[in-house]
């Protein structure tokens, strides 16, 4: 699945100290605007636990993770979407993406400049999600002027882009994001085809001081952050990019005490892979055999054929049933035996929709 989240935030606020740290690809990370011109792009691996646990009970000869992408987007500034900065060839960057990470300076540094002179983060939201209506609005309103002399003639799909674009044009007009608008079903795919940035999910990432990522719940910038994130309906997680970058040097048994000296149980970048992967409605499958287990991903509400597909489009084309079982059954009888001695495996056809966790075995004929 080639779906991607976005990094973006205003300069300085630890975008690419956190996007090294996720992919390790030592992006400049720079205390100066504009460190980053062009967006860096990464794949990272998903962390889940289950595919753990069917390696140890499967031992395959090679255990094959699924992955994520990350694109690193550089710094907006106020008037990007006039051209401010590097804003236009930024905004179309952030148009590419499918989920945005937004990473808001939520720490005190008299040594990390901030591009405004002071740490103020729902000021900070307030820069770029402006930014983003305002480019929005600017394609709304062009597409309305050519859009309406369509209509005129009562040309029925122009007629009901028209509609669309009028629905949104004044929640725009007042500052909100299109994505706090309540569309039909009808609606949804005109929306979709008008690649608004406001449409987008959002993710905030709290970027934090080492001291505080223990305990957030006495940071006043944390606070502030979760409560405007609540407004809108979008998730927050706490990271310190900074420990971040550290932990992604470590080895896994060092990770593992690097974590408990810090007082925490997981890293913040598997949180964030994890919930920005949900973020976009993605969910893992997996295969598993002696020679290979590997997870795979898929968009909920897919078909087990559709799923197959993923894997090679001959599986698709040539689908005839899907061997399928639970990894919570797999986990429990601990073998594909005591799973059949159980009842517990499933033969599941075209119209199944495959579930998170799903252990399946695709039959086809081409």
């Amino acid at each position: 699945m080639a779906l991607t989240a976005g990094i973006v935030g205003l300069p300085n606020v630890g975008k690419s100290t956190l996007f090294n740290a996720i992919t390790k690809a030592g992006a400049e990370a720079a205390n100066y605007p504009f460190a980053t011109i062009d967006p860096n792009v990464g794949m990272v691996e998903v962390p889940d636990k289950r595919l753990d646990r069917i390696t140890q009970l499967i031992t395959p000869k090679k255990t094959i993770p699924t992955t994520f992408e990350f694109t690193d987007i550089a710094g907006i500034v106020k008037g990007a979407s006039k051209g401010e900065g590097l804003g236009n060839k930024f905004l179309s960057h952030i148009r590419q993406v499918d989920a945005i990470c937004h990473v808001v300076r939520s720490f005190d540094d008299e040594n990390i400049t901030h591009v405004d002179g002071r740490v103020d983060p729902l000021a900070d939201i307030e820069t770029i999600n402006l930014e983003l209506v305002l480019a929005d609005l600017e394609s709304v309103e062009k597409r309305i002027a050519r859009v309406a002399k369509v209509a005129r003639t009562k040309d029925k799909d122009a007629v009901a882009e028209l509609t669309v674009l009028e629905k949104i044009k004044p929640v725009l007009e007042a500052g909100q994001s299109a994505r706090s608008i309540e569309f039909s079903e009808d609606e949804l795919p005109l929306v979709k085809s008008l690649f608004l940035l406001t449409t987008k999910p959002v993710l905030y990432v709290a970027n934090v001081g080492e001291e505080d990522v223990a305990d957030p719940s006495n940071n006043e910038y944390v606070k502030q952050v979760k409560e405007f994130a609540a407004s809108e309906n979008s998730d927050v997680i706490v990271i310190c990019a900074r420990a971040e970058e550290e932990i992604a040097e470590l080895e896994d048994e060092e990770k593992a005490e690097f974590l408990e000296e810090m007082g925490i149980a997981e890293s913040g970048l598997d949180q964030l892979i994890r919930t920005a992967y949900h973020l976009l409605g993605l969910a893992t499958y997996f295969t598993a055999g002696e020679k290979e287990v590997r997870a795979w991903t898929f968009k909920q509400g897919m078909t087990a054929p559709q799923t197959a597909g993923i894997i090679h489009s001959d599986f698709e084309r040539g689908f005839i049933r899907a061997e399928t079982y639970s990894f919570e059954d797999l986990d429990k009888y601990e073998s594909l035996q005591a799973i059949k001695e159980a009842g517990r495996l499933r033969s599941e056809g075209k119209g199944y929709i495959v579930q998170d966790g799903d252990v399946m075995e695709f039959l086809f004929n081409v």
